[in-house]
């Protein structure tokens, strides 16, 4: 986990795709953190994003960097306590403007029962689960 987390971190922009209704959905996001031996992402629960993962949890990010890229498909599961909230943010200074710990909008979802796949044209795909 901690080679998929260094390679989001480091490409900086990811995208993560989701499904609404029978229309998949693709944005950038750019922040993850580890709390607890797990692997977060952020957005806010006023976004559609997050409508679609609360109906659907299941979801794929793909990013790309140096010639290699990353898919990672999982089940994200929402953490509503305040420390999970407060680790991403102290991780990710940049979401202190918009978000807060205490506010009702800030979510933070954690992968489960993950799948990593890198790539790249020169080496064969390697798996990480997690």
């Amino acid at each position: 986990m901690e080679e998929v987390f260094g390679f989001l971190k480091k490409c900086g922009t990811f995208y993560i795709a989701t499904e609404e209704g029978d229309q998949p959905r693709v944005r950038p996001f750019g922040v993850v953190n580890i709390f607890e031996g797990k692997l977060y992402i952020q957005t806010g629960k006023s976004k559609n994003v997050s409508k679609q993962m609360q109906i659907n949890p299941n979801v794929e990010i793909c990013a790309l960097m140096d010639g290699k890229w990353l898919r990672l498909a999982g089940k994200v599961v929402r953490d509503d306590r305040r420390e999970p909230k407060e680790s991403m943010l102290e991780a990710n200074p940049v979401l202190k403007n918009m978000y807060s710990a205490d506010d009702d909008n800030t979510e933070v979802l954690y992968f489960e029962n993950a799948k990593a796949t890198f790539y790249s044209f020169t080496e064969e795909p390697k798996v990480i689960e997690f």
